[in-house]
């Protein structure tokens, strides 16, 4: 009788520990054990990572690190670690958090657009995923890559189409590189080649007269005529003379793209630069800025017209003037020197 007390006492021991011990399990991995007030926080696991990354990383978002850690253990989540940017819900528990690390890389929307140089380009792009500005510059200049997709370095920034695109976080320089080539390739159309073609010019000679467009007139509006103008010199023999040509070609000369130049001078129209169409009959090497996708498709579908000349429009501020013959043109800019003289810009 006394033994059977004591069976009878062990196992119900054996009972409770084992609840206890149950209990204690599920609340491990089924207990929420988030610490932050937001819906939801955003965690960086960099490429290469190690645990104790991941462990620094979540401890200011987590009520009871041991817990995780030891759910994260039974799942091998250690071994497993994988970078990205993971996007956790308040509430979560233990056994969500790790699932959500091992699986849940979120796509981010990397935006670009009017950037001047592949530099600027680089800055812009590395502030939105896992690259840096330094690898991805190197990526945009690598001589074998270009060679290989038939660009120059000059030409290396038409590849870009200014867009939004979804990538993982993680992107490297090079798979960054590789979509963008992809994108450069799918935005080209056998329509647009087409057009390209029947406007005897390759893609990247549309595109750097988009890029001249682009700089000229932000209007959209106003940028098919713009191109019309520019496509009437180019089919004429005529030298562009385009001012944006001139102010890249003082940038670039310089070696300094932070200059404001609001005011393009006779002297500066001598610079002797492949970019400077005042100069120079052929276009630019290369496109003088990153042009938008409405400035590349005002160039393929430019306005047919018998303009040859425009100047800002000092009453219609943004958009121009636009003349047929040189002594139309001529009163044009004598009210912009006016009104560009009244302002006292000087440069």
């Amino acid at each position: 009788m006394y033994i059977k007390k004591i069976l009878v006492a062990v196992a119900i021991l054996g009972i409770v520990a084992l609840a206890i011990f149950s209990y204690y399990i599920y609340n491990s991995i089924f207990s929420a054990n988030t610490s932050f007030s937001e819906k939801q926080v955003v965690v960086y696991i960099p490429t290469g990572a190690k645990y104790q990354t991941v462990i620094d990383s979540l401890s200011p978002l987590v009520k009871n690190m041991e817990s995780f850690d030891i759910v994260a253990q039974k799942k091998e989540y250690p071994n497993k670690i994988k970078p990205g940017r993971f996007v956790l819900d308040q509430g979560m528990n233990n056994n969500e958090l790790v699932n959500k690390l091992r699986s849940g890389n979120t796509p981010i929307n990397v935006n670009f657009n009017n950037q001047e140089r592949l530099e600027n380009l680089a800055g812009r792009v590395g502030n939105q995923i896992e690259a840096d500005s330094v690898s991805l510059i190197s990526a945009f200049k690598d001589e074998v890559f270009l060679a290989e997709n038939n660009f120059t370095e000059a030409q290396a920034l038409a590849m870009y189409i200014p867009n939004r695109y979804e990538f993982f976080w993680n992107t490297s320089a090079e798979e960054f590189r590789s979509r963008m080539l992809k994108e450069y390739k799918r935005f080209w159309t056998e329509k647009r080649l087409q057009k390209a073609e029947d406007l005897n010019l390759s893609r990247n000679e549309v595109t750097v007269l988009a890029s001249i467009v682009q700089k000229e007139t932000a209007k959209v509006d106003e940028r098919p005529r713009v191109a019309g103008v520019y496509l009437n010199r180019y089919k004429n023999s005529w030298k562009l003379d385009a001012d944006p040509t001139v102010i890249y070609a003082i940038k670039k000369t310089t070696k300094n793209f932070d200059t404001i130049i609001k005011r393009v001078l006779y002297k500066d129209l001598e610079i002797d630069s492949p970019y400077n169409t005042y100069k120079y009959k052929e276009l630019p090497p290369g496109p003088i800025a990153m042009p938008d996708i409405s400035s590349i498709d005002a160039v393929l579908d430019y306005e047919t017209h018998d303009y040859f000349y425009f100047v800002a429009d000092v009453k219609n501020i943004g958009y121009h003037k636009f003349a047929k013959t040189l002594a139309q043109h001529n009163r044009n800019k004598q009210e912009y020197v006016r009104w560009i003289n009244e302002k006292g810009i000087n440069r």
